[in-house]
Parts: structure tokens; C-alpha cells; sequence
């Protein structure tokens, strides 16, 4: 769908709103409106950013035979599509290395739990990570997981290839789409925003965030913050 013809101007959508809360004043819906014209530019742009990557060229092709430990034995990474034309693939920051896992992919995989049926109507979905299948699973269930498939990437081969395992050593968080086109696997799209790409008194973060926590925290007057992350225990 391309949104690039004969908008209504944001501000005249905002203007035709109407809504109002008990007791708002003159300006706080003054800025409400203004805001919600940005609201609106920020939909917009959003769908032209989905948009411009919809349209991307080929990517490359996935020549390599990698393999992974699933929960109910060993798999290829053809396997992972589960049939779908399209793999997402999240790379979990739990290599053996840690103790325990990171606790922002986990918060960040605890509200996908919950979605992952649904994102399956469409695409396959995989979670990723260099620790043992055993150590993976216990920690599914200690969370209580449901839904979520998880695979263990125990060469790291996969891990090294798209950047989720730095040369350097540790682990890094990773999020990568891949198509199958008649017989064909392509790299489709990776987030690529990091430490580079922020921006000053920011997280590094991608856009959009995939993490439903920061969305709804952004609602609020108190925000993000700059010091609070989530934990795996409180």
C-alpha cells in the first residue's frame, strides 16, 4: 500500500477529532491537538519506513547448512520455517558464558509468549541462543513460556553470521527476517540500530522498538527513565 498521494493534512485530521476528557483546559487540549498531529505524522512515517523495506531487493542468499538443537531433537534451518514462507528469527543474549539471561530479551520474549500463535497465523517465529537445548528449556519453563520455540545454536555458526555473537566474545541481542522463495533462502532484513547509530541521551535502540514495555512506558509522563531496566526477578 503506498500512503505518498493526497493526504489529508495531519493537523486538519487532528482538528476533527472531538474528543475531550472531564474538566481538560483550553491549553492542555491545545497541545493535545498539536500532539496529535505528530501522532499522526509518526503513523505515517512509520508505514512509509515498513513500506521502503517491503521494497527491498533481494537479500543474500543463506548457502550455509546450519543446524540447531530443538527441543525435540536436531533441526536445519529450513526446518525452522515450520512451512511458512517467512522465518523470524530473535537471538537470545543467554550463551553459556551467563549465568543467567539477559533480562531485557526476557522481558522482551515474555510478552511475545503471548503472541506467538498469532504471529504464526503468518510467519514462523524462533528464538535463538548459543546455550545448551537443556539449559534453554529449563529456563522456558521456569518462566513459564508456552508458545515460544526455542533452539539452540550450539556451534554458534548461525550466531557469528548475523551478529549476535561479536567476535569479540559475549552475546548480542539479534533480530532477523528470512523468505523462502521457490526453494531459495534469503536473508530478507535485520535491525542494524546500535551503539553507532544512537543518538545522544538515548538507549540504543531500533525502531520500531520491539519491546511492548517501552511503548507503553513512552504513554506515560514518567517515561522510560533513563536507569530503570526490566529484571528476571523482583
Amino acid at each position: 500500500m503506498s500512503i505518498s498521494h493526497s493526504l489529508t493534512p495531519a493537523a486538519e485530521l487532528a482538528s476533527r477529532n472531538g474528543v475531550r476528557y472531564p474538566n481538560e483546559s483550553a491549553a492542555y487540549r491545545q497541545a493535545r491537538d498539536a500532539l496529535l498531529a505528530e501522532e499522526i505524522e509518526l503513523r505515517r512515517h512509520i508505514e512509509r519506513v515498513a513500506e521502503q523495506r517491503r521494497a527491498l531487493p533481494p537479500g543474500g542468499e543463506v548457502a550455509k547448512d546450519y543446524r540447531f538443537d530443538s527441543e525435540y531433537g536436531p533441526v536445519s534451518f529450513a526446518d525452522l520455517f515450520s512451512g511458512k514462507q517467512t522465518l523470524v528469527v530473535y537471538n537470545y543474549m543467554f550463551g553459556p558464558e551467563r549465568e543467567r539471561p539477559c533480562p531485557m530479551c526476557t522481558s522482551l520474549l515474555s510478552a511475545w509468549d503471548g503472541e506467538a500463535r498469532d504471529v504464526e497465523q503468518r510467519v514462523a517465529l524462533a528464538v535463538v541462543a548459543r546455550s545448551p537445548i537443556e539449559r534453554l528449556v529449563a529456563f522456558k519453563k521456569e518462566r513459564g513460556w508456552q508458545a515460544l520455540k526455542l533452539y539452540s545454536d550450539a556451534s554458534g555458526a548461525f550466531s557469528r553470521d548475523y551478529h549476535a555473537w561479536p567476535p569479540e566474545g559475549g552475546d548480542d541481542a539479534a533480530f532477523n527476517v528470512f523468505t523462502r522463495r521457490d526453494g531459495t533462502i534469503r536473508h530478507f532484513w535485520g535491525g542494524e540500530m546500535g551503539f553507532v547509530t544512537a543518538d545522544p541521551g538515548q538507549d540504543p535502540r531500533g525502531a520500531p522498538d520491539l519491546m511492548p514495555i517501552w511503548t507503553i512506558l513512552d504513554c506515560t509522563p514518567e517515561g522510560r527513565g533513563s536507569d530503570w531496566y526490566p529484571k528476571l526477578n523482583y
